[in-house]
């Protein structure tokens, strides 16, 4: 096969996975919401068990007229939403789905490549926070940089951890190098990387930028139709890239049980991704939303602490192995 029409295939499946995963984790949590608040609306649409109830919102949000503030910063404002999106684009090349180069871009320095790319939404929540010349969102843009600046240190800190066990920085050859006694060895940075993984995401109980009992809508207060629907994307395949990095690094990404890993690896991957996912909503729907500063404490007390001394006990033990 041609090298070109090998990119061309390995890019369209990205972009394919890009418009149906999170289309898929969207559902799932209409569904999922509805079932443990007793939400009646979301079970109707469509009739059968509400499968259409997604169609209607996608619907519904290209209907709405799209409407730029007189006084916002037009260029950075149309161009916020799309920054949004991009950084969790590109993250999704270099993810490994199974063996053998199943992967869009195998990349010897993913894991830096991941972190380093995953930091970009910060930016957009800013340009969309400064442009719209409105106070609230103004407010939620500064809680934004405030709490994704706070969690990316555990989060990079918690990455590490399992990438030093693993003796290299390829996301690939982390999954190689994994272990099922990992699960426990490694836990306390897999539910530190995780957390910070949801802050990071900006999902509840971590949504205080949003905060729609505070700030109408936070940075996103002003966005109308597509645009707004373009932030709602961004957050969905937010929980696709955040769940698929968590798979990767601390659930064997591809290794699956009976033997298998050759011919149903990209099955074992998907089907973790998707119960990660599955936590993700279950999360929201169970906790309430942090205060600004219990969002904070935790961050600096709790899991920053954690990661620090997770980095110590693996080098630790790779010193005692010998490696």
């Amino acid at each position: 096969m041609p090298v070109w029409l090998e990119l061309a295939i390995r890019l369209l499946a990205v972009v394919a996975a890009f418009l149906t995963l999170p289309l898929i984790v969207g559902q799932a949590e209409h569904k999922v919401m509805a079932h443990m608040q007793g939400r009646l609306g979301p079970m109707y649409a469509g009739a059968f068990h509400g499968w259409a109830q997604l169609v209607a919102d996608g619907v519904k949000f290209v209907q709405k007229e799209d409407i730029t503030p007189r006084a916002a910063d037009r260029s950075v404002f149309r161009l916020a939403p799309v920054i949004a999106l991009l950084p969790y684009l590109v993250v999704l090349l270099v993810i490994p789905l199974g063996p053998h180069g199943l992967v869009a871009q195998s990349l010897d320095i993913g894991l830096f490549f991941v972190l380093a790319v995953v930091g970009i939404g910060v930016v957009a929540v800013l340009m969309a926070a400064w442009s719209s010349a409105n106070k609230y969102a103004l407010l939620g843009g500064l809680r934004a940089a405030a709490q994704l600046l706070g969690y990316e240190l555990p989060f990079i800190l918690s990455a590490l951890s399992v990438a030093m066990a693993a003796g290299t920085l390829s996301l690939s050859g982390i999954v190689e190098a994994w272990r099922p006694w990992w699960l426990l060895w490694q836990l306390p940075a897999m539910l530190v990387f995780f957390t910070a993984g949801l802050a990071e995401i900006r999902r509840p109980p971590f949504d205080m930028p949003i905060a729609d009992s505070e700030l109408v809508f936070g940075y996103m207060t002003e966005y109308t139709g597509l645009r707004f629907a373009f932030f709602l994307l961004a957050e969905y395949v937010g929980i696709v890239v955040i769940a698929a990095l968590t798979t990767v690094l601390f659930l064997g990404g591809w290794k699956g049980p009976f033997g298998l890993d050759d011919q149903l690896g990209w099955v074992w991957t998907l089907i973790k991704v998707f119960a990660v996912s599955f936590v993700v909503i279950w999360v929201r729907v169970s906790y309430p939303r942090l205060r600004e500063d219990q969002l904070q404490r935790l961050c600096w007390l709790v899991l920053v602490p954690t990661a620090l001394g997770q980095l110590v006990l693996t080098a630790a033990v790779k010193v005692a192995a010998g490696d």
